[in-house]
């Protein structure tokens, strides 16, 4: 009996590769294909890197104010009163910042000396530092100046020529706030998508519209290998591409990477999973490759702007970040960053697996009963 099981799953596995090796050859032996394949990546990530940039509108912060002096509680009332910063955490010690900055809580930790008061009342200059998050380096740099120009203006309103307050400003993950480095390691999973999702959208489409599709449900594969079959190509393109984009950011851009390689594929695969189940759900749906094809970029433009890879989530209004939870290229871009720049452990990371596990489980069993049910 255990003979006949491994007899036949060594049968059901030679049959998955025959129909991932016809899917292979049928991508990549037009010359074209190969090409669509590579350039495009390569061409969206040098432009993406050079091109793209940011602007500051919701700004949470986090204060350590020792002394807890009339003049610290006159200045974070002027930060507060421009509508961009809020306070989320009043700290009580050093060992906090981290925390608050790692976690992404805060996009800023100001911190004041405990004779900050003292050496305003002494005509002294009083030094406030302030920790910038980086990895988004344009928002932390507006952040960063907008700090500076409030406590420029409050020496001039409440100190007049006075020293008054200095702002030190030191910005984690991304010291030179260097624009590139926020946006580019969330292009690894971001650009691998759309080519992905497409991929996989037209893999049944193409055989509906060929009509081969009827020949593969007549054929001794099931609908769990027709699926497999199906997804593993398209999940090995999304991670040539991802391979190729995280190259351009390692060697030519010259990003340093702080985290794990190999952690950084399993989030690329998880990934990769989710967004495969995606395409192929939208392709069982689809009678035609034009109806694929309009499925696929209805669908990618709005996980696009959704990810957090151009606008904080924080930023956009709270119904739209209940709907990012529902995206993959959300958390895709949030695993690709946390490891790369921050240097993040599975630990700190796996509240972004979690909900890409999620999508799997559900998309690739709802492609495959819509293969069983619709195209049967």
């Amino acid at each position: 009996m255990f003979r006949t099981f491994i007899s036949a799953l060594a049968d059901a596995c030679w049959r998955t590769a025959a129909l991932m090796r016809k899917e292979l050859l049928t991508l990549l032996k037009d010359p074209a294909n190969r090409i669509i394949l590579l350039v495009p990546a390569l061409l969206q990530a040098l432009l993406f890197g050079y091109a793209l940039s940011f602007e500051l509108k919701h700004a949470p912060y986090a204060v350590l104010e020792p002394s807890r002096s009339a003049a610290s509680a006159a200045l974070l009332a002027q930060l507060d009163s421009t509508g961009v910063f809020k306070r989320v955490a009043t700290l009580s010690s050093a060992s906090q910042i981290a925390p608050a900055i790692d976690s992404g809580r805060a996009l800023a930790v100001i911190t004041f000396p405990p004779d900050f008061a003292q050496r305003l009342a002494q005509g002294q200059a009083a030094p406030v530092q302030v920790v910038l998050d980086a990895r988004n380096s344009s928002t932390a740099a507006a952040a960063g100046s907008q700090i500076a120009a409030i406590a420029a203006r409050y020496n001039e309103q409440e100190l007049g020529l006075a020293p008054g307050i200095r702002v030190q400003r030191r910005a984690w993950f991304n010291p030179n706030l260097d624009s590139s480095w926020h946006l580019l390691p969330g292009l690894i999973a971001s650009l691998s998508m759309i080519q992905t999702m497409l991929l996989a959208a037209l893999g049944v489409a193409r055989e509906r519209e060929q009509g081969t599709f009827d020949q593969l449900l007549v054929t001794p594969l099931t609908p769990l290998q027709i699926l497999i079959g199906k997804a593993l190509p398209s999940m090995l393109v999304g991670l040539l591409q991802s391979s190729l984009v995280l190259l351009i950011i390692r060697f030519w851009f010259q990003v340093p990477m702080a985290g794990s390689l190999w952690l950084l594929y399993l989030g690329l695969l998880a990934f990769n999973a989710a967004t495969v189940g995606v395409g192929l759900s939208v392709s069982a749906l689809s009678l035609t490759m034009q109806q694929a094809m309009l499925y696929n970029f209805m669908l990618v433009l709005p996980m696009t702007l959704l990810s957090g890879l151009m606008t904080p989530v924080r930023n956009m209004p709270q119904a739209l970040q209940t709907v990012t939870h529902a995206n993959p290229l959300r958390f895709g871009v949030s695993i690709m960053r946390r490891v790369y720049l921050e240097g993040a452990t599975l630990t700190d990371v796996a509240p972004d697996f979690l909900p890409l596990l999620a999508m799997t489980a559900l998309s690739l069993p709802l492609a495959a009963w819509l293969f069983r049910n619709r195209l049967g």
